[in-house]
């Protein structure tokens, strides 16, 4: 039976994902007019993603730092396509105490300027280089219209900056950084993502180019879920990076950029999530297994510590419900939350000598012998959740893809079952534009290793340069 608290996602999936977002506690609204309290359950998903992505990060040689959250106007300017692309979204600081500040500043909405600011200084020869940085942070972007987690004016998130000595090796790196990204996508989220560059008016200002790792939506919407940027020697060349080549010659070095934020919690809660709350894969749950013991019998307790202690030992994040609530809430607050596992001591089972597994994904039950091994029980579970949820979500992502030919193919298609739609482009701007005309529909990526399907734009008829997949988007 669908939790009370939660509309259907079938009915309205607007509102199903509000009423997961409060009934599960992830966040709430503030004073703070399109910002966000991330409440305990949520933060502790972000968390979670955080220690994974940031010993990902590590382990490919990056190293973590921090840069101040104001900007200087002046510092702002030196990159024209940066400011020009982020003027409607910036939030400036003027006073400071009680007296107007000589020069305005930017909270950050990014922070190319401030580490390309700092790069300038500390670059000096190749043997510095490459620097890979990556810095945890907030970020301030004045958003129209917010939604938990998907849009709002201040985010979480991690931006990594770093400088090569050359353009092979930077290229490497933003495509080594997507592979990353893609990884923790699959295996970690357990959601299947396409990747590919965007188009010049989708890519990030200032880049020579963006790769980008999109996820589609249970409701066939497609969310940018991470991106990772290619600058060249752009931002390098405004500020004023320079290195001694091993030529002995003074040259401007290459850099990227890549980053993900808290809207992974959202695409998390739209791709495996139901009618009775959060579905967590086991990979990203924060608790993994909740023990519900039935009743005040001194035996059930000291099972339940028993397990707890065993698995905790394992590695496997487990707690015991010990709050004086009915079973059937206990039971229920578990699935709303998105434990993966519950395992259920009562009285009953245990004069059979038994207790009970209950997965969150399939909602199944099976009792198991007390006496079992029950790390690897729960670890076999795990194992068997995190699989079948990448496998079901790519499944649907699958039957959510489409292959058109025609222009009256393509609007039927967004107008009635919207998803991952590939179609032929010329590279024209103006097929592009009138392709967003309908449903707002946009290009997600550039396919770059798909054949053309039928050599023809979708939109003009004229020979086409690209194979592009296309998406109603977040």
């Amino acid at each position: 039976m669908a939790n009370k608290k939660i509309t259907s996602r079938d009915l309205d999936f607007a509102q199903w994902y509000t009423d997961v977002v409060n009934a599960a506690h992830l966040s709430s609204y503030s004073k703070v007019k399109g910002c966000l309290v991330i409440e305990p359950n949520g933060y502790a998903i972000w968390e979670k993603m955080q220690s994974t992505l940031d010993k990902m990060f590590k382990e490919t040689g990056h190293k973590n730092v921090y840069m101040p959250v104001l900007i200087p106007e002046s510092l702002m300017q030196k990159e024209g396509e940066l400011i020009e692309g982020f003027a409607p979204e910036a939030a400036w600081v003027t006073i400071g105490g009680s007296k107007e500040l000589e020069e305005k500043m930017c909270i950050r909405p990014t922070s190319e300027t401030l580490f390309s600011d700092y790069y300038s200084n500390v670059v000096k020869s190749y043997r510095d280089l490459p620097l890979k940085y990556n810095q945890w942070a907030n970020v301030m972007r004045w958003e129209k219209e917010t939604r938990p987690f998907l849009r709002s004016r201040e985010f979480l998130w991690q931006e990594g900056h770093t400088v090569h000595a050359t353009a092979a090796e930077a290229e490497a790196e933003t495509k080594n950084m997507l592979g990353v990204y893609e990884k923790f996508f699959r295996d970690y989220l357990a959601i299947p993502v396409i990747t590919g560059r965007k188009t010049e008016k989708e890519k990030f200002a200032g880049a020579e180019y963006t790769l980008t790792v999109e996820a589609l939506m249970y409701n066939g919407v497609s969310l940018q879920s991470g991106t990772s940027h290619y600058f060249g020697q752009k931002f390098s060349k405004a500020y004023d990076i320079k290195f001694l080549n091993k030529d002995n010659n003074w040259e401007y070095a290459y850099q990227t950029s890549w980053g993900v934020t808290t809207r992974m919690i959202g695409a998390l809660i739209m791709v495996h999530s139901d009618d009775d709350g959060l579905v967590l894969p086991p990979n990203i749950a924060p608790l993994q297994v909740r023990i519900i013991p039935i009743g005040d019998d001194p035996e059930i307790a000291n099972l339940a510590e028993n397990y707890e202690k065993t698995l905790q030992k394992a590695g496997i994040s487990a707690e015991i419900d010990k709050t004086e609530r009915s079973p059937g809430f206990k039971f229920a607050e578990a699935e709303v939350l998105g434990v993966p596992v519950r395992i259920e001591i009562g009285k009953r089972d245990l004069e059979n000598g038994q207790i009970t597994l209950a997965r969150r994904d399939t909602k199944e039950k099976f009792q198991i012998s007390k006496d079992a091994n029950v790390v690897r029980e729960v670890e076999n579970l795990l194992t068997a959740i995190q699989g079948n949820l990448l496998a079901r979500a790519t499944a649907r992502r699958d039957k959510m893809t489409y292959f058109v030919k025609t222009l009256e193919e393509f609007e039927k298609t967004m107008n009635t079952t919207p998803g991952f739609v590939h179609a032929d482009w010329c590279g024209n701007p103006e097929c592009e534009a009138r392709i967003k005309e309908i449903r707002g529909t946009k290009s997600r990526c550039i396919d770059e290793h798909a054949p053309l399907i039928t050599g023809k734009c979708v939109v003009c008829g004229k020979p086409a340069k690209h194979h592009v997949i296309w998406g109603i988007q977040y």
